[in-house]
């Protein structure tokens, strides 16, 4: 039988790989939002301390070369394209070369494991106005489900956690907390969805398998005014306050919200979270993003053919179930 689809679209985020790149890029990511103008002013000075390049699109070519690859040796055989929400290559680019590829259906695999406006519902519209961008002759995109307790996902943060805390001398490394860091949301976006539960769901999987019993979840990068209240706690405060109660010398810091590196991870992790972990003594380990882990890209594929297969087997770890396929109408709504 043919198949229902005739390729895949990797969605991503984007980032800036230049300095001149870094402005017009910010000003992508904050159309239309509450974000202080000083607050840009500040990430992009963050950009500047990396010579206003991010790794991210990096991390995406090498995730789009590993699942051809995978694709074209255990199938399906599908082509597949890459299109970001605020950089180039745009998802239009994308959409539009699709459409002259005579590509009329396609799977989208979106780079974001947990749901909410931002990370779910935001790349589904975005896909649309691309889509109304470039005409009729556009494909339609279905969007892959979410893998936040996918074994596919859960199993390479697991090894990247204990690659870290094999990093922490063996007589002290049962003492040492584990802080998941995801993005920040708004309270009054996060209260509308699933994301906390979500992180907390692989926090506690991915704690399971590393026999890990002192674990939090943290969050970074909020980018909202002030008086308008976040989730919390900031990663650099509960640091603070994990050195101020005593008893530790070490911890691991996980970008758990993050599947590729980024001027995020590198600003408020490397440099900012470092630094109060050098200033209170405390021996913080980074743990490595999922990137292009062999097991993540297996489970990119997995996902691709539970939609392709009349009775797919849908993998999912915990209590939770596997994630629906379409999003209802409710799902995720902005603030």
């Amino acid at each position: 039988m043919p198949l229902p689809y005739d390729a895949v679209l990797l969605v991503s985020f984007g980032g800036p790989e230049k300095l001149e790149d870094v402005r017009p890029f910010l000003e992508n990511v904050v159309r239309g939002k509450n974000v202080p103008g000083e607050r840009l002013l500040e990430v992009a000075e963050h950009y500047a301390l990396f010579g206003g390049q991010s790794p991210v699109n990096a991390q995406n070519r090498a995730l789009l070369t590993a699942l051809i690859a995978e694709l074209n040796t255990h199938g399906p055989q599908l082509p597949v394209y890459w299109g970001n929400r605020h950089w180039h290559p745009f998802l239009s680019d994308a959409l539009r070369q699709m459409a002259a590829d005579g590509i009329r259906r396609a799977l989208a695999f979106v780079t974001s494991a947990f749901g909410c406006y931002s990370s779910c519902r935001q790349y589904l519209e975005e896909i649309e106005r691309a889509r109304q961008e470039v005409g009729s002759d556009a494909p339609e995109v279905d969007k892959l489900r979410l893998f936040y307790n996918h074994p596919g996902f859960i199993e390479p943060v697991a090894q990247r956690v204990s690659e870290a805390l094999a990093e922490i001398p063996e007589e002290r490394r049962s003492r040492t907390p584990v802080l998941y860091s995801a993005h920040s949301l708004p309270m009054a976006m996060a209260r509308k969805c699933a994301y906390v539960d979500q992180l907390l769901e692989a926090c506690r999987l991915v704690s399971e398998c590393v026999g890990c019993a002192e674990w939090e979840l943290v969050y970074q990068s909020r980018s909202g005014p002030p008086s308008e209240p976040w989730l919390e706690p900031d990663v650099c405060d509960r640091v603070r306050k994990l050195a101020a109660a005593g008893g530790i010398r070490d911890l691991v810091i996980v970008p758990l919200g993050f599947l590729a590196e980024n001027v995020e991870i590198l600003y408020d992790l490397e440099v900012e979270a470092r630094s109060v972990c050098d200033e209170l003594g405390l021996n913080m380990v980074r743990s490595a993003v999922v990137g292009c882990h062999w097991r993540f890209v297996r489970m990119i594929r997995e996902l691709i053919v539970e939609r392709v297969e009349p009775n797919p087997t849908r993998l999912a770890l915990g209590s939770h179930g596997p994630s629906h396929d379409v999003c209802p109408a409710d799902c995720c709504p902005p603030r």
